[in-house]
């Protein structure tokens, strides 16, 4: 990894979207960190630099293998994914670790979290650990975690693992910005397979079942048996792989060699038959529109003139003397009404 001084974030007193490009494009980890920071702004005069900022990265962007990482409570997914991403810096890739949590501002839990719990990745030279944003909606931390992913990949990055912190929405919002969704289970299957939700096993690429060892080794492999036969009642989403069940250890690194064989197999076959590339293709229109959503939301909340009279309608509708929709519709028109070069 470079480590140059790149001239990175100031020019003239304001951000140099052109220096700061440069030195992502160059591996610079103090620009790669400003270039984040400046994603996750919601400051309009930083979301513009922001834009020019990407604009200039995003050729260099869409090179590495996207692997998103969800698991159900008291999995060891933070163990997981340090032991699973130091076998991948040992082998010579360089590592990424986006995490989304949309209740980190409520909890404020994952903020330092991620890094303590990742105590070989957070120190090794070629991985680089980015907790989620605290950007309090779902759209708001996905819109940063796409746009970090690029910086990632326009630096150079080989494997951006995407982990799910939250719970329900936040898995399908993960799994619409990888080429590769992995699910972690524990053993005991069938109390598992009661709880686990139908969508989730239709959005999985692979489930692997983890703390495969010791007195758990045979419970293990019984929940292997069971996952696969949910599994074939499942439509898979994609007819031309079948998602394999296998079992790991994150604890003593066993089984993270056979994970990563399955995901390179899946790599190269949606490479050959093209259904990664078509699959990216759907995932930019989604960002597109995804994007449009949160920025309209962002400036609608921005807007003076709304702000003063959110209360007032929030006091009706909570009174119930005015509908929410018709409320919702009042804020709206009062938003479309208000000339732009009032902002």
């Amino acid at each position: 990894m470079h480590m140059n001084a790149t001239p990175t974030a100031k020019h003239s007193g304001r951000i140099d979207p052109t220096a700061l490009a440069a030195g992502v494009i160059a591996a610079d980890r103090t620009a790669i960190g400003r270039a984040i920071t400046l994603v996750e702004s919601r400051n309009p005069a930083h979301r513009t630099s922001a834009r020019e900022m990407l604009t200039l990265i995003a050729p260099h962007a869409g090179g590495s293998q996207r692997v998103g990482i969800t698991g159900v409570p008291g999995v060891g997914k933070s163990t997981f994914i340090d032991a699973f991403g130091s076998m991948l810096t040992a082998a010579g890739k360089r590592v990424a670790v986006l995490a989304v949590d949309p209740s980190s501002t409520r909890s404020g839990g994952s903020i330092l979290g991620d890094k303590t719990r990742m105590a070989r990745l957070s120190v090794d030279p070629n991985a680089f650990v980015r907790p989620s944003p605290s950007a309090g909606t779902l759209g708001g931390v996905t819109r940063a975690t796409r746009e970090t992913m690029a910086i990632c990949e326009a630096a150079g990055f080989d494997v951006v693992l995407v982990e799910t912190v939250g719970v329900g929405q936040s898995e399908v919002a993960v799994s619409a910005m990888v080429d590769f969704f992995l699910v972690l289970m524990l053993p005991g299957a069938g109390d598992e397979l009661q709880g686990i939700k139908k969508g989730l096993l239709e959005i999985a690429d692979m489930i692997a079942v983890n703390k495969a060892d010791g007195e758990n080794l045979r419970r293990a492999e019984d929940a292997v048996a069971e996952y696969s036969k949910a599994l074939r009642i499942v439509t898979p989403h994609d007819s031309s792989w079948r998602p394999p069940v296998l079992t790991c250890s994150a604890l003593h690194d066993h089984g993270l060699t056979a994970l990563w064989a399955q995901i390179e197999a899946h790599h190269k076959l949606t490479g050959e038959n093209g259904t990664r590339s078509a699959k990216r293709q759907t995932q930019r229109v989604g960002w597109m529109w995804d994007s449009l959503r949160d920025q309209l939301l962002a400036r609608l909340e921005d807007d003076d003139r709304v702000r003063q009279h959110v209360p007032i309608l929030e006091n009706k509708v909570a009174a119930g003397q005015l509908l929410a929709s018709v409320a919702a519709e009042e804020l709206l028109e009062l938003f479309l009404s208000t000339p732009l070069n009032e902002e």
